[in-house]
């Protein structure tokens, strides 16, 4: 989960496209991603669900991300998660 830092929505839209070509190059790893919304409706941030084989590789994702490289975030918080309900339905715990 990562947090633009504030005025920064000029920033983002000159980048968005460099960071969703980069983004389609790690498809097959995405589970879910999309920007942060604010109260107005405005991105001020990105939530990145992947399925990375350990942390370094999800730190080096984050890292690598053009977004991260154009300074766009204020912080970034990398997460290990579990996957208990998909889609309406529980999965096997």
């Amino acid at each position: 989960m990562c947090t633009d830092k504030p005025d920064c929505t000029e920033l983002r839209m000159a980048v968005r496209p460099e960071h969703l070509a980069y983004l389609k190059t790690y498809e097959k790893y995405l589970k879910l991603c999309g920007p942060l919304l604010n109260q107005k409706g405005q991105s001020c941030g990105s939530l990145i669900v992947i399925d990375m084989e350990d942390r370094p590789a999800a730190e080096g994702f984050a890292i690598s991300d053009p977004y991260a490289k154009a300074g766009l975030f204020e912080s970034v918080i990398i997460r290990p998660y579990k996957l208990v309900a998909y889609e309406g339905k529980m999965l096997g715990l």
